[in-house]
């Protein structure tokens, strides 16, 4: 959950989009949601690594440096900062929505040759704290399929009515999340996060070559949390046999962190020390992040 916001548009402080824009018209942009702690934006990198090859693939011209300046100066900026100290019920973190839009352009769907990228970077306060582990989430379905494009795949376009729909699906009096498959079928994600499940002592996660968003955080765990565990890690094509046959289920974001699964349909899952563990490491690096 998210409290009070700012937002900058190429550097300056405003609450509106200048039109014509084709992220408004026609999702033409690329998205990242970081977390900040204080002025410290974590995993950095990963987040600007993925945003390059979304602009490469897209076709943008290159705006990484303005990107980097314009977050560092929103990151920094009066009101940003240190909201913990003054709003009660506020953690030391932030959420840092960056987004990158064509531009203005004229009517039609091909791209203008000359266009002028814009940032768009909001920052809100954090009431929950991703450095504590949430509560066992419930997770619900969705006929809601992700659609096979692989040029698209694992990006964060700013085209996201899958998601949108699916979310619609999750009803708070019965679950917290929604499965989504792909169009064969196999688990994919939830509607906002990365899905893992733990076989045994391996974790499996679904490979995303040709749907889905390849999340920092999921990334984190692949490179880093996973072998800090020791735990060895596959991206492979899921079977729901498998996810309702798992030791534990869990999904990961930048906002949430990790949080453990702890029902869905018949099965029930009551423990989850592998996620607590890999929860805690998440947490050792939060810190070390911020340090």
């Amino acid at each position: 959950m998210t409290g009070e916001t700012n937002i900058w548009i190429d550097g300056v402080s405003t609450d509106a989009l200048p039109l014509p824009d084709r992220a408004f018209a026609y999702g033409d942009g690329l998205f990242e949601t970081l977390l900040l702690r204080g002025e410290q934006p974590l995993l950095l990198e990963y987040h600007l690594q993925r945003l390059q090859a979304g602009l490469q693939r897209l076709r943008f011209p290159d705006c990484l440096d303005s990107v980097r300046d314009y977050l560092a100066q929103a990151a920094a900026a009066p009101g940003a900062t240190a909201p913990g100290a003054t709003a009660p019920g506020a953690t030391p973190f932030r959420v840092l929505r960056l987004a990158v839009s064509r531009g203005a352009g004229p009517r039609g769907y091909a791209p203008p040759a000359d266009c002028q990228p814009r940032v768009i970077i909001s920052v809100s306060t954090l009431l929950d704290d991703p450095a504590q582990l949430p509560a066992p989430a419930r997770l619900g379905e969705t006929a809601v399929r992700w659609g096979r494009q692989p040029l698209l795949a694992g990006l964060k376009h700013l085209n996201r009515l899958e998601q949108v729909l699916a979310a619609a699906d999750c009803d708070p009096r019965r679950c917290d999340e929604v499965l989504m498959l792909d169009q064969s079928g196999a688990p994919l994600s939830v509607s906002a996060g990365n899905l893992f499940l733990v076989a045994g002592k391996r974790l499996l996660t679904p490979v995303l070559n040709e749907a889905g968003i390849a999340g920092t955080r999921r990334r984190l765990i692949l490179e880093r949390l996973a072998a800090a565990c020791g735990l060895p890690v596959t991206e492979s094509r899921l079977e729901l046999s498998q996810l309702l046959g798992a030791d534990e289920l869990f999904y990961c974001n930048t906002v949430v962190g990790l949080r453990p699964v702890a029902a869905f349909r018949d099965r029930r899952w009551s423990r989850h020390p592998v996620t607590r563990s890999l929860h805690a490491a998440y947490v050792e690096y939060l810190q070390e992040g911020a340090a």
